[in-house]
């Protein structure tokens, strides 16, 4: 049977963009269910389907028999031998069948097969592509809310950006164009689901990636990066060369980089920092603009505590804690911000405490009390461990006070019900 399907496959190709492989196995079933809806009366229906010549034939596939029962799907053997010199009883042959054109609904039910086959190729195809994007940064226009949600055009698919995603600062309209964060694509029986974001942190690395040729080519590199998105964003940059100064390059002139940054997030503030390996000078600058005085590091805990100033308090934690927030999510530390005052008046009460648990050893007054903190000795295990020469050698304890008071010290730690405070004092 000779139809000219060049002409059919060449359009597919060119207006869907499907695979050619696909495109044929398409039609290839197309054929298939039309010849068997036209041809049902039949039996057994097979079809060969000659990819460079462009044309199929039909065959009706019978079991070869000693006697007929079923003239559908049997034939005799004197019949087969007639096609197949070689058949015998139990074999199948098959006879060409050329009954003319389809009818109206075998043509019909093709349609239908191509169809549906385009779409489900349309469909792995949307979902392969995005898929590929996924992290990545794409341009797309707003088309609706639903729900609380936006959908986007994202041209061959849409996207959808839920309300968890959404910057406090946007305003969706009608028509307009923004930038997303590609956050999840998976597929569904009603095709690809694209979830986009303007609220990950992720967006902001791209938009620099974007307009930073620096950050682009991997000469300014962006360590960290912090955001509470529609508010601020932190970055730690650092750059691989001596000649190229990250936060400049970053900024640009006049501001202009960032500034175009800080458009497409509708005005949320981005602070650059320079990035350290030194973990106090990570923090100081993850700080700024505030002032530090001093910066205690706790390497078990992870935890720095940050001295500033008392005029500095309020621009070193920021509006309702965010600089401070963003500093510890961008230091991957625990960051805890006091005034000069606050150490003073904590640091007396501690020393006040210490003072407190030495007086509570026998014999131990206010002054040898006050000898033993300075001398660093800040609680009964610090004591109870100590040699007798080296409390003995301090201002106005001899030998024999020495011995009683490490003896003391070493009975108390020994009481099951003692606890000598060091889980809340620095050794």
């Amino acid at each position: 049977m000779k139809v000219d399907l060049l002409p059919i496959f060449e359009q597919l190709q060119s207006e869907r963009n499907i695979d050619r492989k696909v495109l044929i196995e398409a039609i290839r079933s197309a054929i298939e269910t039309a010849s068997k809806k036209s041809f049902e009366n039949y039996g057994l229906i097979e079809i060969d389907f000659d990819e460079n010549k462009w044309d199929f034939r039909v065959y009706q596939k019978k079991q070869v028999v000693e006697r007929v029962e079923n003239p559908k799907t049997e034939v005799t053997l004197d019949a087969a031998r007639a096609l197949d010199p070689k058949a015998g009883v139990g074999d199948f042959v098959r006879i060409e069948i050329a009954p003319g054109n389809f009818g109206r609904i075998a043509a019909q039910t093709a349609k239908q097969v191509i169809i549906q086959k385009l779409k489900e190729a349309e469909r792995k195809n949307i979902f392969a592509e995005f898929k590929k994007r996924e992290g990545d940064i794409i341009a797309g226009v707003v088309k609706k809310q639903a729900h609380g949600s936006v959908i986007v055009d994202l041209g061959k698919a849409e996207g959808v950006l839920p309300a968890k995603e959404q910057s406090p600062r946007d305003i969706y309209r009608f028509g307009q164009r923004m930038k997303f964060h590609v956050q999840e694509v998976s597929e569904s029986e009603r095709g690809s689901q694209i979830i986009l974001s303007r609220a990950a942190p992720e967006l902001v690395r791209h938009l620099f990636e974007m307009e930073v040729p620096e950050v682009y080519d991997g000469i300014v590199e962006i360590r960290s990066l912090a955001r509470e998105p529609g508010y601020r964003s932190k970055i730690a940059v650092v750059s691989h060369d001596t000649n190229v100064d990250a936060v400049g390059a970053c900024v640009g002139m006049k501001g202009m980089r960032v500034r175009t940054i800080v458009d497409e997030l509708r005005g949320e503030k981005i602070d650059v920092i320079k990035w350290s390996e030194d973990i106090k000078t990570f923090v100081a600058n993850a700080l700024s603009p505030a002032t530090i005085s001093n910066i205690i590091i706790d390497e078990k805990t992870k935890s720095i505590l940050v001295t500033v100033p008392t005029d500095q308090l309020s621009i070193a934690i920021g509006k309702r804690g965010q600089n401070a927030r963003l500093a510890s999510k961008l230091t991957a530390w625990k960051v805890d911000v006091i005034d000069e005052k606050r150490l003073k008046e904590e640091t007396a009460l501690f020393e006040s405490d210490i003072i407190d648990e030495l007086m509570e050893l026998p014999g131990v007054g206010e002054k040898t009390a006050q000898i033993l903190r300075e001398a660093g000795y800040l609680n009964c295990r610090k004591i109870a461990n100590a040699s007798i020469e080296d409390i003995a050698a301090l201002p106005g304890i001899g030998r024999k006070t020495a011995e009683r008071l490490i003896e003391s010290a070493a009975a108390r730690l020994a009481s099951p019900n003692q606890d000598d405070g060091e889980e809340i004092l620095n050794e």
